[in-house]
């Protein structure tokens, strides 16, 4: 715990990762790169394909390690972590969505959604009324009982919106989630992640590769060399 930044929601300081490291073709994704995410905020990350954003989204959410450097997730240090550890910091305190859904297909959107609360052991009919309430909020009250194929794809990243919540994180971590949407669709789910975002009071970093989205964040970053620096 770093009580400095206890406030933080997210803290990434130096963070270096080589892929293949020592052995020829060795990429070196991330060269130093920090950032820091107070609660409420939400901020751009911006970069071409293949710059690192996945990157840094996996080590920030807890899915990858760092070769060097510190991060820090709700004042609560990362790097050193044991596995188990490492692994409910992540189910507590932080949220992912990505460009698809990944909504589980044999289950309702309601169930979708209840599914993090059932695993984090909520009973059934509170998961239910976390999910409900949730659902009810981005203008899915009639689509409660709907599996993911009778979902329009605006409908389906609503309802993976909503899964990401669902546990009341402190962080959301999104990677291009309008990306694989029309810009009507587009513009409107990411008015529904603003408002989330907005009503839950939790931090988000949002990877995209929309500028007119990013400038509508508390402010942007880009990933330039390795390092992140103001978009």
């Amino acid at each position: 715990m770093n009580d400095g930044n206890a406030a933080l929601a997210l803290r990434l300081e130096g963070i270096v990762k080589t892929y293949n490291p020592g052995r020829p073709g060795a990429v070196q994704v991330l060269r130093g790169a920090s950032l820091a995410i107070a609660p409420g905020e939400m901020v751009a990350l911006v970069a071409p394909s293949g710059a690192g954003k996945s990157t840094l989204l996996h080590i920030a959410g807890l899915l990858d390690t760092p070769d060097s450097g510190d991060v820090e997730i709700a004042g609560t240090r990362a790097v050193g972590l044991k596995d188990q550890a490492r692994t409910r910091l992540r189910r507590e305190a932080v949220g992912f969505v990505y460009q698809f859904h990944h909504l589980l297909p044999e289950f309702s959107a309601l169930e979708n959604v209840a599914l993090p609360c059932r695993a984090a052991g909520l009973s059934r009919a509170d998961a239910e009324a976390r999910a409900r309430d949730l659902l009810e909020g981005v203008g899915l009250a009639s689509r409660l009982g709907h599996r993911p194929a009778a979902l329009s794809g605006g409908e389906q990243q609503r309802v993976a919106l909503c899964r990401a919540l669902a546990n009341r994180p402190r962080l959301l971590l999104a990677d291009e989630p309008t990306g694989n949407l029309d810009p009507t669709t587009s513009g409107a789910v990411f008015e529904t992640l603003m408002g989330l975002i907005r009503n839950e009071g939790l931090a988000a970093l949002v990877a995209t590769h929309n500028m007119d989205l990013a400038a509508r964040m508390d402010h942007a970053l880009r990933l330039e060399e390795g390092r992140l620096v103001p978009a």
